[in-house]
C-alpha cells in the first residue's frame, strides 16, 4: 500500500473516522432549528429523558473503539491475510456484490440472536446490554455507546465472521465496515430526513430502531443493522407507523395492541 500504510491498518481505522465524521454532520445538521420538524425526539426529550451525559458517552465509544482496534489488528495478524496477493488479481463487481450481500447477512445473523439474547439474559441485560439502553433517546454519537464486553461479543466478534465467511479482502473490507458503521449511525440520529437513501431502502431504518429504544418496544424489534428478517421470521417485528407530533416533528408509534402489551 502507498505511504506504507496497509490495507489491514486502513480496514481498522478508517471506519472509526467515518463514525466520527457522519456523526459530527447529524449532530451539525441537529444545530438548526429549521430541522426541528424531522426530529423524531425533540432537544429537551433528549436532553432530559437520557439517563447518561453526552461526555460519558463520547468517552465510551472511544474506549470502545480502541479496544476493537487492538482485536481487530491481532484478527489481521492472525488470519495473516496477504494484502498484495490479494490486490494484484482485482475481483469482478458481482464477486465483490456476493462478498457485500454475504457479510450483510452474516452480521445481521450474529448481532440479531446475540442482540436477543443480550434482552432475554437477565444477568446480561442488567450488567452489559443495558448500558446502550441508557440513551432512551437515540443519537448518531451514541450509536456505539455500549458495555465493552458487547462491543466484543456483538460488533467486534460479529464483523470478524463477516470478514471471514464473506471471503472479502482487507482492502474490501475498508468499504464494507465504513458501510456497516455509516448504516449504525444513520440508525441512532434520530432524525427522519427526505432524500436519505439509508431510510428509504432499508425497513430497518432510525424509526425502526427508535421503536426498540422506547421503554415499551424493547421486547421487540432486535434486528440490526441492515434487515428486519429474523424479527419477522421469529415474532419480534413490532408493526408501527411514523406520525407528526403534535408540537412538530414526526414520532414512531407501535401499533396500541403491541403497546398495551
Amino acid at each position: 500500500m502507498e505511504f506504507g500504510v496497509s490495507d489491514e491498518l486502513l480496514g481498522t481505522i478508517v471506519p472509526i473516522v467515518v463514525y466520527w465524521v457522519y456523526s459530527g454532520i447529524y449532530v451539525f445538521l441537529g444545530s438548526f432549528n429549521q430541522l426541528e420538524n424531522y426530529r423524531l425526539h425533540s432537544i429537551k426529550d433528549e436532553d432530559e429523558k437520557n439517563l447518561v451525559s453526552k461526555t460519558a458517552v463520547v468517552k465510551g465509544v472511544l474506549l470502545q473503539q480502541f479496544l476493537q482496534a487492538i482485536v481487530a489488528i491481532l484478527l489481521f495478524t492472525v488470519t495473516g491475510t496477504d494484502t498484495e496477493a490479494n490486490t494484484d488479481q482485482p475481483l469482478s463487481l458481482i464477486v465483490l456484490a456476493r462478498q457485500f450481500l454475504t457479510a450483510m447477512f452474516v452480521m445481521d445473523a450474529w448481532q440479531y440472536f446475540m442482540h436477543r439474547y443480550m434482552h432475554h439474559n437477565k444477568f446480561l441485560y442488567r450488567h452489559i446490554h443495558s448500558l446502550h439502553h441508557r440513551l432512551v433517546v437515540p443519537y448518531a454519537f451514541g450509536a456505539l455507546y455500549n458495555h465493552p464486553v458487547e462491543g466484543l461479543l456483538n460488533d467486534t466478534i460479529g464483523g470478524a465472521l463477516s470478514f471471514l465467511l464473506s471471503g472479502m479482502s482487507p482492502r474490501a473490507s475498508i468499504f464494507f465496515f465504513s458501510f456497516a458503521t455509516i448504516k449504525t449511525v444513520d440508525d441512532h440520529c434520530g432524525l427522519w430526513l427526505p432524500g436519505n437513501l439509508f431510510q428509504a431502502l432499508f425497513r430497518n431504518n432510525t424509526a425502526y430502531h427508535d421503536i426498540h429504544h422506547q421503554l415499551y418496544g424493547s421486547k421487540y424489534n432486535f434486528a440490526q443493522p441492515f434487515f428486519v428478517m429474523w424479527d419477522r421470521i421469529l415474532g419480534t417485528y413490532m408493526p408501527y407507523s411514523l406520525e407528526k407530533r403534535a408540537g412538530g416533528g414526526f414520532e414512531s408509534r407501535p401499533m396500541k395492541d403491541y403497546k398495551d402489551n
